[in-house]
């Protein structure tokens, strides 16, 4: 593999999306009519750039594994959608959302990706209101704006608490348009199992029908993977039971870098853990850190009689409650970026002060309903609200609500140039399944803005500048050997996984998996433990290829089956997140080592040595991948230790 090139515009920073804009290859409409576009994903930024290619007159096809590409998981999404349009007039622009999303990501991104971003996150809000999502409204009828972790200004857009499922239907009503004009077409029920490189170009998948249980075989001029990120790695995580990182580990074993992978985001407002027995966590919006304070008692007395039920915490006096987050940073309070906040409730729990079962903090709405009154407070996370009593069964308007730490976004991926093509010809990424924009912690309300942004305003030009060239190519019949290549090789594993018939379910395996991740490579990390970490999922891996068991046939409906293959993927890539971990000896963003910390417990980075992006690649079945450096530049931002103090 030759090195990275990251194909970064020349000229200002402020001038190198218009100049590649102007000078990029263009299609004309003729010609797209002859170009085939896979995308793979079907959430807000698969959705987004399938129908904005179609618009453009493209051929695409659009797969997903749901019954419907409403479905997808971005609909998860609660809290809102960052964008530069300073509204409130507050002092946001452009440049601030650019500087504190490049210091939100503890300064492990790429300035002129980032700078893009904010560039265009304007444009998505006109465009989503255009479609009709009903974003929320000031009394005199502009859009309103909420503050959300990491920003001292309000720039987030919002629809309630189900932010992402209004511009999923946002999205989703432009695909429609693009199916019933025919330029477009949708494989519910269908996963990705492979990718197919013909002549070292990305020219086609081979999938499977999950409900016949058929192998299909799909060719194009490009592959867009839009699949999501790798979080149920974890097993317990904020994400849908069905998110994956298969599609994405299959183009990594095809020649795509994977890079950052042990940059995993932990969400600082979940339900807590109530036992062995769940499958996924319920994530709280960020953007109850708004109006709710949190805190824990002062005194280890107390939190013991909280846990043991014998004191209620609205029993306790203002002045026997530590609000931590407000004590310990000043300027930002509840709004402290992500990784701050789990990292600081951790402290707090494991110093014996956590309430519940000891693994929980308190979000208190008091202050905030005493302020604004109830009525207010119902209208902007009435829905939020109602969720957590129904999982609870307790009332967050009269008692704070418990919350801790969890897996939530994954700000590594496939390695994607300036233009979001990755080390593979003809294959792109975008939205969570690429690296590019948050760095080593993403702020909060960016992935909705990000998977939009690539999607309607950055895929539809860059891909171009690729397919110009593939106006000559002719369409690859599936025929051709490299499908039966590939096909035959998911064929022989399939045949593998019915053929050991061992003891153990796949779930067994993955809980194995994730209580490995979340104990060695989680919320903190160090050498030892990472190295316990690879030696224990090297055996997780053995023992899975010799005593999984999967019922049924493969030739039907069989969600074992399905699961299977998903889970053998994450041990894999678990595996490459605690390698990534271990050789990045400093502390960013989500990435905390024990043994790299400041004396008041912050991430201490080591600039001189990992200011870049480690890509790995793939050598082969069990052979270390190899490391790969794509150094970051920052000529227009300084970069220094954070404070939010």
């Amino acid at each position: 593999m030759t090195d990275l090139k990251a194909k970064i515009p020349e000229g200002p920073l402020a001038e190198k999306w218009t100049r590649f804009k102007g000078n990029q290859k263009l299609v004309n409409p003729a010609n797209k009519r002859k170009l085939d576009v896979i995308v793979v994903g079907s959430g807000l930024a698969g959705a987004s750039a399938a129908a904005s290619l179609g618009e453009l007159g493209f051929n695409v096809k659009v797969f997903c594994y749901q019954d419907s590409t409403r479905r997808a998981h971005s609909i998860a999404a609660q809290g809102g959608i960052n964008a530069a349009k300073n509204y409130p007039n507050d002092g946001d622009s452009v440049w601030r959302l650019f500087h504190d999303t490049i210091k939100g990501g503890d300064y492990r991104s790429r300035e002129a990706n980032v700078y893009r971003l904010a560039e265009v996150s304007g444009n998505i809000i006109d465009q989503c209101v255009a479609q009709g999502v009903p974003f929320a409204r000031e009394y005199g009828g502009l859009l309103d704006n909420r503050s959300f972790g990491g920003a001292q200004v309000s720039r987030t857009f919002y629809a309630r608490g189900q932010t992402g499922q209004q511009l999923l239907l946002g999205a989703y009503s432009a695909l429609s348009r693009q199916v019933n004009k025919g330029s477009l077409e949708v494989f519910a029920r269908t996963e990705m199992l492979d990718l197919v490189v013909v002549d070292g170009k990305a020219r086609g998948i081979i999938t499977r029908d999950l409900a016949t249980g058929e192998i299909q075989r799909h060719s194009a001029h490009a592959v867009v993977v839009a699949s999501g990120g790798y979080g149920n790695v974890f097993f317990l995580s904020t994400n849908a039971m069905g998110s994956n990182a298969s599609a994405a580990w299959q183009c990594f074993k095809k020649g795509a870098c994977f890079a950052n992978p042990a940059y995993a985001q932990i969400h600082p407002t979940c339900i807590p853990v109530h036992g062995s027995f769940q499958s996924k966590l319920t994530l709280m919006s960020e953007s109850l850190r708004n109006d709710g304070r949190i805190w824990v008692p002062k005194n280890k007395e107390d939190a013991e009689k909280i846990r043991k039920g014998t004191l209620k915490p609205t029993d306790l006096k203002e002045e026997d409650r530590d609000y931590y987050l407000e004590r310990r940073y000043p300027a930002f309070g509840n709004l402290v970026p992500r990784d701050v906040a789990s990292r600081a409730a951790k402290e707090r729990c494991d110093a014996g002060y956590g309430v519940g079962t000891g693994l929980a903090v308190y979000l208190d709405f008091a202050d905030a309903i005493n302020r604004l009154g109830r009525d207010v407070i119902e209208a902007r996370y009435g829905n939020l609200f109602q969720m957590y009593e129904k999982i609870t069964d307790e009332n967050p308007y009269e008692t704070p609500m418990m919350i801790y730490p969890a897996i939530h976004y994954t700000m590594g991926g496939i390695w994607v140039d300036y233009e979001l093509q990755t080390t593979v010809p003809g294959l792109f990424a975008i939205g969570e399944a690429n690296f590019s924009d948050h760095g080593a912690n993403r702020l909060g309300a960016s992935a909705l803005m990000q998977g939009l942004a690539d999607g309607y305003f950055v895929l539809p030009y860059t891909i171009q500048n690729y397919l110009a060239d593939e106006i000559k190519t002719p369409r690859l019949e599936t025929s051709h050997p490299a499908f039966d290549e590939a096909e035959k090789a998911i064929s022989e594993r399939i045949d593998q996984l019915f053929s050991i018939q061992g003891t153990k379910s796949v779930d067994s395996f993955h809980k194995r998996l994730g209580a490995v991740m979340w104990d060695f490579v989680g919320m903190a990390r160090n050498k030892e433990g990472l190295q316990q970490a690879i030696d224990q999922i090297v055996q997780i891996k053995k023992d899975f290829w010799s005593d999984v068991r999967i019922p049924g046939d493969k030739s039907e409906l069989n969600p074992e089956l399905e699961k299977a293959g998903r889970v053998a993927d994450f041990i894999e890539l678990g595996e490459l997140m605690a390698r990534d971990a271990l050789q990045r000896e400093e502390s960013c963003g989500g990435h905390f080592r024990e043994e790299y910390q400041t004396e008041e417990g912050e991430a201490l980075r080591n600039d001189d040595q990992y200011r870049y992006v480690g890509a790995w690649e793939y050598k082969g079945a069990d052979q270390e991948p190899v490391l790969h450096k794509e150094d970051l530049i920052f000529e227009y931002i300084q970069v220094k230790q954070r404070n939010y103090k």
